[in-house]
């Protein structure tokens, strides 16, 4: 197991949650209602992101379920 010191960015949202996103993997976020929490939530975060990152078998996503859509976003 390959042991990665990250930083996470942390902000404390109105409702008093803590909102956090891994520096180093931008796509990484979650929330927490505890700094510890937040962490393990991250934590799982990452491992999804890692695990899907290095699926030998790319191709075959549709036999996970994922797809691909579109999405269009007007700020």
């Amino acid at each position: 197991m390959k042991k990665m010191q990250l930083t996470i960015l942390v902000e404390k949202g109105d409702d008093g949650w803590l909102c956090g996103q891994i520096k180093e993997y931008p796509p990484v976020i979650s929330q927490g209602k505890t700094m510890s929490e937040l962490k393990e939530n991250l934590k799982d975060a990452l491992k999804l992101f890692l695990d899907f990152q290095n699926d030998k078998n790319f191709p075959g996503l549709p036999k996970k379920g994922i797809q691909e859509k579109t999405l269009v976003f007007q700020q």
